[in-house]
């Protein structure tokens, strides 16, 4: 293996994932807080709202998706130096999920309420009217912004398609910070504001879209990123946006459907267990979470630049770089929190600030964390290569590799065992344990075994991009942080 080269691609993934990272903890602490400040207004505020959230991971889901195609064309058209190509699909990318989140509008205005007395409805009681009222008004609040969501999402995933990954950082971090310091001033009417409850946490988090949406929009249209707008004509454009896009978003959809189900899995072995998985999740997604989604954005980075140079080897070198890296650091951080979880799970801070007081529920949240971390190696693998495949335009791979993964054996297998064959909560473990191992199989057999790289240059060719033409004299144009768009492979 030529270590020096690895070397120089993992610097160039640190350069390009702190950033993600960053934001992505920022974030973390901002949806922590909002937990902390809804426990404090009331105990069906706390319940209204974790519905309500439900429902808007969906157009989250629509956003990601988005973002990935946006992601996919404008790393390959950056190193191909084809900006103007670029700069249409970046327009083009906003505009659809602009217009996508307006369905998320009309919904939560007219459907907010249906939307979550439906719960009750499901499992034959009455959902109470307090969950019922203050679930639907944060649902049309938040939903209001769905569009801004959506320019959000994809504008920070053009930009970081540039190489630029600061500038999403920088904006973000300001929008979360407004959005952390409104829901506590407005939710709890804190310095003379007035004490808005649910619908003040609402609004914060709509005004935190909005501000994002618009920072990124002006950082796009001024001189301060490498993107720009221009006039959406070209249609290829957005067909190859939706064509890359569309894997994507039902790949998350399927995940988040694969869930509902799952919990009632769990629930059918008593509460305790579900709130178990909730907390040992979560607690190995506070840890590791920051580090697959840096190495998931650097890889698209990197593979898509490197096929707009015509450089395949070393798109296909970069990728597994990546990969290596985040097995190199998450998996060994998931070794730890295996080995360590117990007192980390248990630790007053965090029992604190996740809940799970109980004793039967921190049993349960133990084994989730430890199972959780024994992944952590296939699932940051997943992460770290569905990011290099999307960078090459080729999310139906990972739309199998996660649908196969979540329905056959996360929910699929853990049935089997532990609803049919009667192993409980341990064939769960086992269950979720092997859906991961297998995403990153399938994963793994198709970045190694497929035509992504020529699939790509033909996508290229058809809207036009000529792939190593490089800048104007041939060479990679500069990035938004001042780097070049050449890989560290080919240094």
């Amino acid at each position: 293996m030529d270590f020096p080269r690895v070397r120089r691609v993992w610097r160039r993934v640190f350069a390009l994932a702190w950033p993600v990272m960053a934001e992505q903890t920022f974030r973390t602490a901002m949806r922590t807080t909002d937990v902390i400040i809804t426990a404090l207004i009331s105990p069906a505020a706390v319940v209204a709202i974790g519905l309500a959230d439900l429902y808007a991971r969906f157009p989250l889901r629509i956003g990601l998706g988005l973002g990935g195609g946006s992601i996919a064309l404008s790393s390959q058209d950056t190193g191909a130096g084809a900006t103007e190509n670029r700069d249409e699909a970046v327009t083009q990318a906003i505009l659809i999920g602009a217009l996508a989140g307006l369905p998320f509008v009309a919904f939560g205005l007219l459907y907010g309420e249906a939307a979550i007395d439906v719960f009750g409805t499901i499992v034959g009681r009455e959902t109470p009217p307090e969950v019922v009222r203050l679930g639907s008004t944060y649902l049309a609040v938040v939903f209001a912004t769905a569009p801004a969501r959506h320019v959000a999402l994809v504008g920070a995933r053009a930009l970081q398609g540039t190489g630029d990954t600061r500038t999403p950082m920088y904006v973000n971090v300001a929008a979360n910070s407004v959005n952390i310091v409104g829901s506590a001033v407005l939710g709890l009417g804190l310095f003379g504001a007035p004490n808005l409850g649910v619908f003040g946490v609402g609004l914060a988090t709509a005004g935190a879209n909005v501000l994002t949406a618009g920072l990124l929009v002006a950082a796009i249209a001024g001189t301060w990123t490498p993107a720009n707008f221009a006039r959406p004509r070209d249609p290829t454009l957005a067909k190859q946006l939706v064509r890359v896009s569309a894997p994507r978003t039902i790949e998350g959809f399927g995940s988040e459907i694969a869930e509902f189900p799952f919990n009632a899995l769990l629930l059918g072995f008593g509460e305790a267990v579900n709130a178990g998985f909730q907390l040992g999740r979560r607690v190995y997604q506070q840890v590791t979470g920051p580090f697959s989604r840096g190495y998931n954005v650097a890889a698209s980075v990197l593979v898509g630049q490197a096929l707009g140079e015509g450089d395949p080897e070393g798109a296909r070198f970069n990728g597994w770089a990546v990969a290596g890296l985040g097995v190199a650091t998450v998996g060994v951080i998931g070794v730890g929190l295996a080995l360590a979880a117990e007192p980390v799970v248990t630790h007053p801070t965090v029992v604190e600030l996740f809940g799970g007081d109980d004793p039967a529920t921190l049993e349960y949240a133990v084994d989730f964390a430890r199972v959780y971390g024994l992944s952590a190696a296939a699932l940051v693998c997943f992460s770290a290569l569905s990011g290099s495949l999307q960078g090459a335009s080729e999310t139906r791979i990972p739309l199998l590799a996660r649908v196969t993964g979540m329905f056959g054996l996360f929910l699929g297998l853990s049935w089997l065992l532990g609803e049919t064959l009667g192993l409980g909560p341990s064939g769960t473990y086992v269950g979720v344990l092997l859906a991961y191992v297998w995403m990153a199989a399938v994963v793994a057999a198709g970045f190694a075994y497929t035509d992504w790289a020529p699939r790509a240059a033909d996508m290229m060719a058809e809207r036009g991009t000529e792939a190593g033409a490089g800048g104007e004299d041939g060479e990679p144009s500069e990035t938004g942080d001042g780097t070049s768009d050449r890989t560290d492979a080919d240094v």
